[in-house]
C-alpha cells in the first residue's frame, strides 16, 4: 500500500518536477544568449542555428518511436505546423532575442511572466476557457489578468534609479528608446508565445504524435527563420559560427529550450492544460535575476522590480483563480453514479440510478428508474483555468 502511494505520488509530482526543471534550462538559456547577442552575433542566424538543431536532435527519435501511431499529414495540418513555426520560432524567438539584447535577461523574463495572462485570454476567445464572473475563480482570473497587464506597463514606461549592488554606483536610470523599444518587442513576443502554446494544445487534439509534431515545428521554424535571415541579413560573414559561445548558445537553445521544452511542453499540456504550463515563469525570472547579478553584473532598477513584483501577483491571481475552478470541477466530478439492478413488475430488468449528488444538494435521495441500454460515464478532463 505504501509503495503504491509512493508511485502515486510521483505520478502526480511528475508535471510539476518536468517544469521547474525547464525553468533552469530556460534560465541558463537565457544568459548564455544574452553573451553571445552582445558579442555580435545576429539573433536571425541565432534562431536559425537554434531550430536546425532542435530538429537535428529530435528527429530520429521521432521516426523511431512513433513510426506506428504518427497520424496522416493532410493540408488542414500542414497548414496548422506551419502557423506553429511562424508563431514560435520565427516571431516569438526573434521578437524575443531582439527585445533581449535591447535590455537584460531578468528584464526579459519579467516580461515574459505575461504568458499565463495573456494565453488565459487568448484561450477564451478561443472557447477553450470559459468565464464565469459570479464565481470567484472567473473573477480571480480576470483581476490577475488586468494587474499583469499593468505592471509590464509599469516596467516599460518607468525605470527609476538603480538599486545599488557591490560592484555598482548608484545612477539615475535615464530612460532610452532603445529599452522601450525592447520592451514592445518582448510583450509581441509573449503574445506570439501564447498564441503557440493554444494552437498546439488545439493541434495535439488530432496529431497524436508530440514527437514528430516538434520536429516538423522544429524544422519548419528552421526553413521559415532562414528566408527572413536572408531578406534582413546581407553579409555572408553573420552565418560564421565555430566552437565558440555562438555555437554553445544555439545548440543550448535549440536542444533544451526548443526540442527538449517543446515536447515536455506538449506532455503537460495534454494533462494540464496550456495555463498550467505557463505557470512557473516566476521562477525563471528569479534564477535569471540571481544568475545575471554575479555572471553578467546586471543592474536591477527601481520600476523593473516593482513592476515583475505587480506581474508576479496578477500571475498568481490568475492561478489561484485556476485552483478555485479546479476544485469545483473535482467536486463536480465527484458524482457518484450507483447502479443497482432489479427486476420490475413485468420481470424485465430495470436500473435504479441513485445520484448522490442530489441527495448531497437537498438531503434526500432522489431515484430515477427506467430502461436503460447504456448510460454515461463521467470522464475526468484536463484542468480548465
Amino acid at each position: 500500500m505504501e509503495g503504491e502511494c509512493n508511485c502515486n505520488f510521483f505520478q502526480r509530482s511528475k508535471p510539476y518536477i518536468a517544469m521547474i526543471s525547464l525553468q533552469f534550462g530556460y534560465a541558463g538559456m537565457n544568459i548564455i544568449t544574452k553573451v553571445s547577442l552582445n558579442r555580435g552575433m545576429s539573433h536571425y542566424v541565432l534562431v536559425v542555428y537554434r531550430n536546425a538543431f532542435a530538429a537535428a536532435i529530435i528527429a530520429p527519435f521521432a521516426l523511431l518511436l512513433e513510426r506506428k501511431i504518427r497520424p496522416k499529414m493532410t493540408f488542414m495540418m500542414f497548414l496548422q505546423i506551419f502557423v506553429l513555426g511562424l508563431l514560435g520560432p520565427l516571431i516569438d524567438q526573434n521578437f524575443y532575442y531582439a527585445g533581449l539584447k535591447l535590455t537584460s535577461p531578468t528584464f526579459s523574463c519579467a516580461i515574459s511572466n505575461m504568458l499565463p495572462a495573456m494565453t488565459f485570454v487568448i484561450a477564451v476567445l478561443c472557447r477553450m476557457e470559459k468565464v464565469n464572473l459570479k464565481k470567484i475563480g472567473s473573477q480571480a482570473k480576470v483581476l490577475g489578468t488586468i494587474v499583469t497587464m499593468g505592471g509590464a506597463i509599469l516596467m516599460t514606461l518607468y525605470k527609476g534609479q538603480v538599486v545599488n549592488l557591490i560592484w555598482s554606483n548608484q545612477i539615475n536610470g535615464t530612460y532610452d528608446k532603445e529599452w522601450l523599444k525592447g520592451s514592445i518587442l518582448l510583450i509581441f513576443a509573449t503574445l506570439a508565445w501564447a498564441s503557440f502554446f493554444i494552437l498546439q494544445a488545439i493541434t495535439m487534439r488530432k496529431y497524436t504524435a508530440p514527437l514528430s509534431l516538434t520536429a516538423l515545428v522544429c524544422f519548419m521554424g528552421t526553413l521559415q527563420s532562414m528566408a527572413l535571415t536572408f531578406v534582413m541579413e546581407h553579409k555572408t560573414s553573420v552565418w560564421a559560427i565555430g566552437f565558440d559561445m555562438n555555437l554553445l548558445a544555439a545548440a543550448y537553445a535549440g536542444i533544451v529550450s526548443s526540442s527538449i521544452a517543446y515536447y515536455v511542453h506538449g506532455q503537460v499540456m495534454e494533462k494540464k492544460g496550456p495555463v498550467f504550463v505557463t505557470a512557473f515563469s516566476p521562477l525563471m525570472m528569479i534564477i535569471v535575476a540571481i544568475m545575471g547579478s554575479f555572471i553578467l553584473a546586471e543592474k536591477f532598477y527601481i520600476g523593473g522590480i516593482v513592476g515583475a513584483l505587480v506581474i508576479v501577483a496578477g500571475l498568481y491571481f490568475v492561478l489561484w483563480g485556476k485552483y478555485k475552478e479546479y476544485k469545483e470541477n473535482e467536486i463536480e466530478e465527484s458524482i457518484i453514479i450507483e447502479a443497482v439492478k432489479g427486476i420490475n413488475g413485468n420481470n424485465q430488468m430495470m436500473i435504479i440510478v441513485i445520484n448522490d449528488i442530489e441527495m448531497q444538494k437537498n438531503g434526500e435521495k432522489i431515484i430515477s428508474a427506467a430502461p436503460v441500454f447504456s448510460f454515461p460515464m463521467l470522464t475526468r478532463e484536463a484542468p480548465k483555468s
